[in-house]
C-alpha cells in the first residue's frame, strides 16, 4: 500500500519488512511492552523502508485526544437540547 494506517491494538503486529518502500505509515496503536509504549508497526525496521512514519509515542496521540474532546463536547451539546 502507498498509505498504511494501522490501528489493531497488537504490539509490532505489522512487521517492518511488510512495509512497501516509500510508503507512508500512520501507526495509531498504543501498546505497553516491557514498560515501554510501542505501536502496532515494528518501528525500527519500518522507518528504514517508509518515506514517512508516525512514531509511538509522539505521533497521532495528540490528534486522537483533540478529536475525543471535540466529540465529547458535541455529545454534551446534543444531550442538553
Amino acid at each position: 500500500a502507498e498509505i498504511l494506517i494501522v490501528a489493531v491494538g497488537k504490539a509490532n503486529l505489522v512487521k517492518g519488512e511488510w512495509v512497501k518502500e516509500g510508503a507512508i505509515v500512520i501507526d495509531v496503536g498504543i501498546n505497553r511492552v516491557e514498560g515501554k509504549i510501542v505501536g502496532d508497526v515494528e518501528f525500527e525496521v519500518a522507518k528504514e523502508r517508509a518515506s514517512f512514519i508516525t512514531p509511538v509515542p509522539g505521533g497521532v496521540g495528540p490528534v486522537t485526544t483533540a478529536m475525543l474532546l471535540k466529540n465529547t463536547v458535541e455529545a454534551a451539546k446534543l444531550q442538553a437540547k
